[in-house]
């Protein structure tokens, strides 16, 4: 059955779509067949793994959360053999007022992927920057959340309402939601206070941060408007280092081991 990962943040621009894209092809990248839901309104996933809004404007993750069609209907093959999307655009917007007047409306994503889990090793769930309904469906449909923090002072004043929000989640709907771990993100080196946060963060959080720190890095911006992840991108880019590393310690934490000494167990093929 495959794990089912959701990648949140109510903050926007903390690298959680990049993060959710990136992911999702390293782990493909390692041979793990991996679905991308792209669960945002902005349908950022979907482009930045060079899907085109014409091929899935008539069916995408939005007929499936309004119950209009099932999810193996919505799945689209990308350029890596082992990643699949399920893509969305802004219909999703009015999914969450639709939802309102639904019953079990936080169990429809859930109910979904029932359908396709034992297709896969991992699903990766990008959700919108906020707390709605869209976010609910996600965390109640997964086994673990990754929470990306952008590595200065104001990124952490979000992150105490999103780990309360997994409380109560944990509290309602799925007890057994875990944090995958929180993920620093656009590190600058030669910022002192970017320093000063992650030390701060690494003390206080501990084991529940990832060994991994996703830099700041110039092809990761670009390689979006690409339709390309990073690694098809520019695979020697400190970035694409960043994401390989991270889905190295994804599966490992898997096996169960977390040394970053034992990230070589782990092999990719591309």
């Amino acid at each position: 059955m495959a794990r089912i990962i959701s990648v949140a943040n109510q903050k926007g621009g903390v690298g959680k779509t990049t993060t959710s894209i990136n992911l999702a092809a390293c782990l493909a990248a390692a041979e793990r067949k991996t679905l991308l839901i792209d669960l945002d309104p902005q349908g950022n996933a979907s482009v930045g793994v060079g899907a085109t809004k014409a091929e899935y404007s008539e069916k995408n993750i939005y007929h499936v959360i309004i119950g209009k069609t099932s999810i193996n209907d919505v799945i689209y093959k990308t350029k890596m053999p082992y990643l699949h999307l399920c893509p969305a655009d802004n219909n999703l917007v009015g999914a969450e007022m639709e939802l309102v007047n639904e019953m079990a409306r936080e169990h429809k994503l859930k109910i979904a992927l029932q359908e396709v889990t034992s297709d896969y090793d991992y699903v990766i769930i990008d959700c919108p920057p906020s707390l709605g309904q869209l976010t609910l469906n996600a965390l109640n449909a997964s086994h673990s959340v990754i929470i990306p923090l952008q590595t200065e002072y104001f990124a952490m004043e979000g992150l105490s309402q999103l780990l309360n929000t997994v409380r109560l989640v944990r509290a309602s709907l799925n007890p057994n939601l875990a944090i995958e771990g929180i993920l620093l993100t656009m590190l600058d080196k030669r910022n002192s206070l970017h320093k000063q946060v992650v030390q701060d963060i690494q003390e206080y959080f501990s084991e529940q941060v990832f060994n991994t720190i996703v830099p700041r890095n110039v092809k990761l911006s670009e390689c979006p408007s690409h339709g390309k992840p990073i690694i098809l991108y520019d695979i020697q880019s400190t970035g694409s280092e960043a994401y390989l590393s991270l889905a190295k310690e994804i599966i490992l934490r898997e096996r169960g081991y977390v040394e970053k000494s034992s990230f070589e167990e782990v092999q990719l093929s591309f």
